[in-house]
């Protein structure tokens, strides 16, 4: 018979204790449906004025380029917030205002970015010609290709429009959070 050292005993004592805490943070951790809506309409109409107007600086040729363009802003900016504000709950809960920043600084940078460029290869995809019959083969790869095509797009041409409103928004938008959760 072996024996089990101590410091197993002590690790599996603290990750039994550890499991109640996760549902609890979890719950603690959701927003107000309220702060979620209305922070989903701000964030995503700054998100598609910052945009429309680095769209518009640049003197972009057609208008209706730049509404769909905008209008996608404001769809990612806005499905992002409330997974933003969520994670970033989660994860500052019990901690300082640095924390809290710094949560969702990352958390609607990412989010935010993730989701546009999510919506962008969605309609990148949909927008697409087809040229196999679907779910064989080369369609896996035609659809693969497509969507890391717009996402590749996206990365370099569209988080410049992000630049300078997006970025002073994430700012005082971090900064609101910071004095908020505390």
């Amino acid at each position: 018979m072996t024996s089990v050292p101590a410091f197993q005993h002590d690790n599996a004592r603290q990750s039994r204790m550890a499991q109640p805490a996760a549902p609890r943070r979890a719950r603690l951790a959701l927003p107000s449906l309220r702060l979620s809506l209305a922070g989903a309409i701000g964030w995503g109409l700054a998100m598609g004025a910052s945009a429309l107007t680095d769209l518009l600086l640049a003197e972009w040729v057609t208008p209706a380029q730049i509404r769909e363009i905008s209008l996608m802003f404001v769809a990612g900016g806005a499905l992002a917030f409330p997974a933003a504000l969520y994670l970033a709950r989660f994860v500052s809960i019990g901690r300082g205002r640095e924390a809290a920043f710094a949560a969702l600084f990352v958390c609607l940078l990412a989010t935010t970015i993730a989701f546009t460029s999510g919506l962008h290869a969605l309609l990148y995809w949909l927008l697409a010609e087809r040229h196999t019959t679907v779910f064989s083969g080369f369609w896996f790869s035609e659809v693969f290709f497509t969507i890391a095509a717009a996402l590749y797009q996206f990365a370099v041409l569209g988080i410049r429009l992000y630049l300078p409103i997006g970025f002073v928004a994430l700012l005082l938008t971090s900064l609101w959070f910071a004095q908020v959760t505390r």
